[in-house]
């Protein structure tokens, strides 16, 4: 595995270059190589991929294609790790920028994971089931497999969430407590049987009787994107635009899904745009590359970002064309950038927690 930097001649490329490059190494490759790119990639190198999708899917998609030797994800570290959990044992999962992490993902990490549960099981007995979001280490997806849990993303959360507490009376969610709240309240739980659960802190900040009491203990874990966009924005485009629809992911707060129109996964937010009317006007709440191919995708429709100042995702857009061709053309000698793998007892129990999803939904 390389671990140096990218050498800096890349950068001293055109951008025609760099285009004309990959695609020559592209056809070279061929079947042996599959590109993915995340919705929320730079347009520079999305448009390489072979497939587009979130995270889950890109990863079964791979997995689907058995031809190939090698898996380029662009993307981030988590979704990598997952690519590399449901491919074949010859495959080999490369991420084009070490760097490329998740600030949610980071939120929780398996040491303070495993204290949390004991003091849960201390207090609460075997009473608990746990939920970990697809964005997440693969170390505590594995966590889950192996303690009756299992994953979920922001699409199949609610019937995740419904499998659980026909197993157990509570639900550890984490590491993203704003889809764990909102999917909670959809599903019928009152915020008053909810607590946040602070990692560092003794009984994550709550007293015994308020564990005991509540039923989905959310782990203190956001998207840092998603978190920015508030109410005062959404009022501001309301008055602004009188007619237009709030559309939002279910990473954001409580309180701005509770303001949205509609609120749903990003396959959900591009369906909603790809069938909506001609004319319709869109304040969305989303990662901004998103947004913006959106809006350029289809131009008979209004469409903004709830935020139109917000910042890119910093993590996601270190994936750029000069990584990918770097990773590529060390592909052609067999040499695999950026080497993604994950310890077999871990991928094992990862892979029963993914699996569990799949049988649930």
């Amino acid at each position: 595995m390389y671990s140096q930097p990218i050498p800096e001649k890349y950068y001293k490329l055109t951008q025609q270059e760099i285009d004309e490059r990959i695609l020559a190494h592209k056809a070279e490759l061929g079947e042996k190589l599959v590109i993915l790119g995340h919705h929320y990639q730079r347009d520079e190198v999305i448009q390489f991929a072979d497939y587009r999708g979130d995270s889950f899917k890109l990863s079964q998609l791979a997995a689907s294609r058995s031809q190939a030797d090698y898996i380029v994800f662009c993307g981030v570290h988590f979704m990598a790790e997952s690519a590399d959990i449901l491919s074949a044992s010859h495959q080999k999962v490369s991420l084009p920028d070490i760097n490329a992490g998740c600030h949610m993902a980071d939120m929780a990490d398996l040491d303070l994971v495993e204290d949390c549960w004991e003091q849960l099981t201390d207090v609460c007995g075997d009473n608990t089931i746990p939920i970990t979001y697809m964005n997440s280490a693969a170390d505590l997806k594995a966590f889950c497999g192996e303690n009756e849990g299992a994953v979920c993303t922001s699409s199949n959360s609610s019937a995740i969430m419904d499998w659980a507490f026909n197993k157990k009376e509570k639900l550890l969610f984490f590491p993203d407590e704003h889809l764990g709240r909102n999917t909670g309240v959809a599903h019928g739980i009152n915020l008053e049987d909810m607590i946040l659960w602070k990692p560092n802190e003794e009984m994550g900040g709550n007293s015994e009787e308020e564990v005991e009491k509540a039923k989905l203990i959310l782990w203190q874990g956001n998207c840092p994107i998603h978190q920015l966009f508030t109410p005062k924005q959404i009022n501001r485009l309301r008055q602004d635009v009188p007619e237009i629809q709030i559309l939002v992911h279910p990473e954001c707060r409580y309180e701005v899904v509770q303001m949205a129109d509609l609120s749903g996964s990003t396959a959900y937010i591009i369906k909603v745009i790809e069938e909506a009317p001609a004319g319709s006007k869109w304040g969305i709440g989303t990662e901004m590359h998103l947004v913006n191919r959106l809006a350029d995708q289809h131009p008979d429709k209004w469409i903004t970002s709830i935020d139109p100042s917000m910042c890119l995702c910093t993590t996601m857009n270190r994936v750029d064309a000069p990584h990918l061709l770097w990773t590529l053309e060390n592909l052609l000698d067999d040499e695999v950038i950026n080497h993604i793998t994950v310890e077999p007892d871990i991928s094992y129990w990862a892979k029963v927690a993914l699996d569990r999803m799949l049988q649930i939904v």
